[in-house]
């Protein structure tokens, strides 16, 4: 009986340990099913996430620490007998953040200790030798006067002399520049310039930003590789100039990422569309380069050898022509991965392949880390990877094979990359599939024909001009399918940005799927779906109540900036001033109907009232331009000038006493006074001075339109007898500089203010609201209340406004 009772504890005790034992291999297979470098990669990629606006001295604790709980599993798991994938895998990840935390300490450290860190304490000016790292990049133009060009351009700085000497060094920086001189400069060229060092994020890992005074004095040429993207860049520049403005400057944003000539309606209307990507140099361009080489191979009978040595020469032809930058050589990386794995079916393998990739890169360069484009190049892969098989196998049972990856691909990709675009921009987009999937055709075409132009530019540019046409029409198309993804009600659905929105999508994203599993819900959200989107496109522009019936004056919110429209007849309308910004300017145009534009009189030659001109002209007759008559002769207004010259737009020059009237309104020009302009407080005081004033009559009432005219101008006004008005668009932005007696003499009962939500320069301000709340004048606000329309009424006019809110 005890050696029955001694057996069966044994055989127990044998259950429990195969017990075990299953339950374990269990585990194993569950890790063999995840590619062994995945965590690694994600716990690589958070710690230099975290890392990086930390002190040098919490990475370096972090990579002891995680060393030492290396070292302490790797003993421990000995003694506890753990398996072997538990243990494998937990090691991976502590030693790869150990890995990572030294590197980001490493860097932190160099980059916040030495030479250029003691020039920052000082803020001495200093002379600088420099390598360019990268193109240099334009910034874009702040409002008021209309400066030159200035650009962000990365660099490595490798001698600095100061007042005690000279010293060698190299250290990441970034030139904060002005003048065109900095445009066509390349990469791996050496600068000499003279500029302060002032302090840098140091989540950037850079040492300083160098506040760059004067032009660069050129040292040496670019490297050879850099000479020869440069030429073919240009020759694919120069090559398309034969296609229309819109295809011209969007063909060599597909095939090497050069965005410098592209329309800034059509950059916004990709960005609507979700077709950013489309002009960011990607692993999919890659794709398409190798894919074909390898189609061509395959027909010409080559050996698999040949055809994969032939993908890789055209691979890096490409790379050539794109710019060898580490974005390109990233998205080089990414397509093969991408290639790869959906070439041989094996997601897995993809999976594992893109894992170490993101390793290595995070390794190389920690700062990627932060950087939305490659969040948004790892999602958009890993969504193709492991969702895109998958839906695509869904999908043909009931569509063909050749459907269905069409519709797969770009939804996963939109899939993947939607908690980063809510991360980033606080917004999601349903008309990205819909739009990526009917530009998708076009962008193979347009990108291989791109590409083979700019191989020939430089030897036969007549045939390569031939060969951009074909590619003309494919861009074409992709334009004209981004302006209407992104006129499209409901394709941009606005959405909690940050941290909030990523946990809203995380709650929200299973619901849907948990209702979407089952028929009759997923018929009902279909049905919804539907009618909310035949609703809002039949009965949007009713309830929103926009363009509002009988309009005569439109202060477009444009933000810090003037752009106004004048009634005059249907589809037409004069624009006083034309905003900073042409996206911004051409939106509300388009939102009011307006395809003729019989006059643009501009106020004056700040940025802020001339700067969105370009979004006036956009697919718009203009008959001609009035411009004030004492601008100044500065580039700004020569510039001016010869825009309008190479457009063959009439300038006329806007003298008091002038009057046209076009429908229902009837402007007259009363300022500038003369002599107005010489005076105030500066050159920049003279210019607004200058501004063209007028006066607005229609049967229903009169508006006043004052561009930025400040205190000497509007005295003078009052002296020379100030025209009354129901309406005053408030002299530049609400300043405080202004005569007492302008506002009253008006006799206007309501006030339009144009200005940008939170600008620094204090408009409106406290004393001009004040002034007009004594004298019983109603303040509508663009900041406040979005665009602003005065319209006929049965008593007279009344404003409505569309937006943000009520008028305060």
């Amino acid at each position: 009986m005890t050696r029955i009772l001694n057996l069966r504890d044994r055989m127990s005790g044998v259950a429990r340990i195969l017990g075990r034992r299953d339950r374990m291999s269990g585990v194993a297979r569950i890790l063999d099913r995840t590619p062994r470098l995945a965590l690694p990669a994600l716990a690589s990629w958070a710690t230099a996430l975290v890392l990086l606006g930390c002190p040098a001295p919490a990475g370096a604790v972090t990579a002891v620490l995680a060393a030492a709980a290396a070292l302490g599993t790797a003993t421990g798991a000995r003694v506890l007998r753990v398996h072997p994938a538990w243990r494998n895998t937990v090691l991976a990840v502590l030693g790869c953040v150990a890995a990572v935390a030294g590197t980001v300490a490493f860097r932190v450290h160099a980059v916040g200790t030495g030479p250029v860190a003691e020039l920052v304490r000082s803020g001495a000016p200093a002379g600088i030798e420099a390598v360019l790292t990268g193109d240099p990049r334009e910034l874009p133009r702040r409002a008021g006067p209309y400066r030159g060009e200035s650009f962000a351009v990365p660099a490595r700085v490798e001698s600095v002399e100061t007042a005690h000497g000279r010293m060698s060094l190299r250290a990441p920086v970034m030139l904060l520049t002005t003048g065109g001189e900095w445009r066509p400069l390349l990469p791996s060229q050496r600068v000499a310039v003279r500029g302060r060092f002032v302090h840098a994020d140091s989540a950037e890992l850079l040492a300083a930003v160098v506040l760059v005074r004067g032009p660069p004095r050129i040292l040496g040429a670019p490297s050879w590789e850099q000479r020869v993207a440069g030429a073919l860049r240009s020759g694919l520049r120069e090559a398309a100039a034969v296609l229309p403005p819109d295809e011209r400057g969007l063909l060599p944003g597909l095939v090497a990422g050069d965005v410098s000539g592209m329309d800034r309606q059509v950059t916004a209307d990709f960005k609507a569309a979700g077709l950013s990507h489309l002009t960011a140099v990607s692993g999919a361009n890659l794709a398409i380069v190798a894919g074909a080489a390898i189609a061509l191979a395959r027909v010409a009978g080559l050996p698999l050898p040949a055809r994969a040595v032939l993908a890789a020469v055209a691979m890096l032809s490409f790379a050539v022509v794109a710019r060898p930058s580490p974005s390109v050589l990233r998205a080089l990386v990414m397509g093969l991965v991408a290639a790869v794995a959906l070439g041989t079916g094996r997601s897995r393998d993809g999976v594992a392949a893109l894992s170490a990739t993101v390793l290595g890169l995070i390794l190389f360069d920690p700062v990627l880390a932060r950087s939305y484009g490659f969040a948004l190049s790892v999602c958009a892969t890993g969504g193709i990877l492991l969702l895109a098989p998958r839906w695509r196998d869904r999908l043909a049972t009931r569509l063909p094979r050749w459907a269905a990856e069409a519709i797969a691909v770009p939804a996963a990709a939109q899939a993947a990359v939607t908690p980063v675009l809510v991360l980033m921009a606080g917004q999601l987009a349903p008309v990205a599939i819909p739009a990526n999937l009917l530009a998708g055709p076009a962008v193979a075409p347009a990108t291989l024909i791109g590409f083979l132009a700019a191989l020939v530019a430089p030897v036969q540019m007549d045939l390569a001009r031939l060969l951009v046409r074909p590619a003309g029409l494919a861009t074409g198309w992709i334009i004209a399918v981004a302006g209407r993804a992104a006129g499209l009600p409901l394709g941009v659905i606005p959405w909690p940005g940050g941290v909030p929105g990523l946990v809203a999508l995380a709650v929200t994203v299973p619901v849907a799927v948990l209702v979407l599993r089952h028929r009759r819900p997923r018929l009902v959200v279909l049905a919804l779906a539907v009618g909310a989107a035949a609703a809002a496109a039949v009965a949007g522009p009713a309830v929103s109540g926009w363009p509002p019936e009988r309009w005569l004056l439109v202060a477009c919110d444009v933000g810090q900036g003037d752009a106004l429209l004048v009634a005059a007849g249907p589809g037409r309308a004069v624009v006083v001033d034309a905003g900073p910004d042409p996206v911004s300017t051409d939106r509300c145009l388009r939102a009011m109907g307006i395809r003729q534009v019989p006059l643009v009189i501009l106020t004056h030659p700040h940025l802020d009232h001339i700067g969105g001109l370009d979004g006036v002209l956009r697919g718009r007759e203009v008959g001609a331009v009035v411009v004030t008559p004492y601008g100044g002769s500065g580039p700004g207004r020569l510039r001016l000038s010869g825009d309008l010259a190479r457009r063959r737009i009439p300038e006329w020059a806007a003298r008091p006493g002038v009057s046209w009237t076009f429908g229902p309104s009837r402007l007259t020009v009363i300022g500038p006074p003369e002599g107005a302009s010489a005076a105030g407080g500066g050159e920049e005081t003279a210019v607004n001075n200058a501004s063209v004033v007028v006066h607005v009559s229609w049967a229903a009432g009169s508006a006043l339109l004052s561009g930025d005219a400040e205190t000497e101008a509007q005295a003078e006004l009052l002296r020379r007898g100030l025209p009354r008005a129901d309406v005053l668009k408030v002299p530049h932005h609400g300043s405080a500089r202004g005569d007492p007696g302008f506002l009253a003499a008006t006799g206007a009962r309501a006030a339009l203010i144009s200005v940008g939500a939170g600008n620094d320069y204090g408009h409106p301000a406290p004393a001009t609201l004040a002034r007009l709340s004594h004298l019983g004048v109603r303040v509508y606000r663009t900041d406040l209340s979005g665009d602003l329309a005065v319209v006929a009424g049965k008593d007279g006019l009344a404003v409505v406004v569309r937006g943000r809110g009520p008028p305060p």
